[in-house]
């Protein structure tokens, strides 16, 4: 049978015409990570000044960061300081894109303020997703050899004057919180602008010592004075006997009420991610797997341990997940903890 001739090109029109439209409706073929990241910048956006810690690291992270990522994207460091980290927190979250292209390089505290404050603290941790954190902080009271007290256990029974910087820094408010719940004699002194001041206060003999860090111990002016004995380690303030001081006590032994355990541990949690970094939800499946392997492979590489640790800076990671673990942690804080939480949080600065 012949087909009419205005027919079959009816017919062809018409076939070509539902190929058009299907190719049209049809998924576009996803980009890889690799495909996406070729060519293009990463933003960090740093929530801490330029010159800061914070940006020392972020920028010195950068670089190897993107060096692990597919398409060897380059990467900008934008500094946005403000309340505390919550500025950046907050414009990550509700502002920036959403594709992978900006990381947010925040700090601990943002994942413990909008439980506090509520809405009004513009964020909420649970409303990103995490990346990783390059840093784990731990607090250890540490002593001159002048001081009185020589032993853990005499800091029970006798007064020990620490140095402090803000009053509501964390090498203030857990010894005074120690003070109340396990009876330690802490007489505490803030208001020295770092740590700098405190050691010199110690050494003019204004203060006996004070609560630090434990990474800040293998500085190499107090790992001096620790070896020569000058400065002593009395007291983990966290639940394990972290090294390099595996045999100085911690607080499992003293801190046993488990009210006050919850109660501590809220304000000690975070600092397993002491240096959290994020990206606004959305981000492709594929893209933030590609982030986060990219973050535990930089922070894993031998070469940035080693420029960390020519600094002085420790690097001490977890992931991604981990990160996502504290904040499940912490929103689970039971409601009579939490209104101790913000009895301390808002209690006034006494007057001199």
């Amino acid at each position: 049978m012949k087909i009419p001739k205005r027919s079959l090109l009816l017919g062809l029109a018409t076939s070509a015409a539902m190929a058009w439209f299907g190719a049209m409706s049809a998924p576009a073929q996803a980009q890889t990570p690799e495909e996406f990241y070729k060519g293009k910048s990463i933003t960090f956006l740093v929530s801490a000044p330029a010159g800061s810690l914070t940006d020392f690291v972020a920028r010195a992270f950068a670089e190897h960061f993107k060096a692990k990522l597919p398409g060897n994207p380059d990467v900008v460091v934008q500094n946005l300081p403000g309340a505390g980290g919550m500025m950046a927190a907050a414009q990550l979250q509700l502002k920036e894109v959403n594709d992978g292209t900006v990381l947010g390089f925040l700090q601990r505290n943002n994942l413990y303020v909008p439980l506090i404050e509520g809405p009004k603290s513009g964020f909420d941790p649970r409303e990103v997703d995490w990346i990783g954190s390059l840093e784990k902080v731990a607090y250890a009271i540490v002593a001159m050899d002048t001081a009185e007290v020589k032993t853990t256990e005499d800091l029970f029974t006798k007064p020990l004057i620490l140095g402090a910087t803000g009053y509501s820094n964390e090498n203030r408010t857990l010894p005074a919180m120690l003070n109340d719940m396990i009876g330690t004699k802490f007489k505490i002194i803030h208001g020295y602008d770092a740590r700098g001041e405190v050691y010199l206060a110690m050494e003019r003999g204004e203060v006996d010592g004070w609560a630090s860090t434990v990474a800040g111990l293998s500085i190499p002016d107090t790992k001096q004075m620790l070896d020569s004995g000058r400065l002593k380690v009395l007291l983990h303030m966290g639940f394990n006997s972290l090294e390099p001081f595996p045999n100085v006590p911690n607080l499992s032994a003293y801190l046993t009420k488990p009210e006050d355990k919850e109660l501590y541990s809220f304000f000690t949690r975070t600092m397993e991610a002491g240096r959290p970094i994020a990206v606004p939800k959305g981000v492709p499946a594929d893209r933030l797997e590609a982030l986060r392997k990219a973050f535990n492979e930089a922070a894993a590489d031998p070469a940035f341990i080693e420029a960390m640790k020519a600094k002085d800076y420790p690097v001490e990671p977890i992931t991604g997940e981990q990160v996502e673990a504290v904040i499940k942690d912490l929103y689970a804080t039971s409601d009579a903890t939490m209104e101790r939480v913000r009895a301390v949080m808002t209690a006034k600065e006494p007057k001199n």
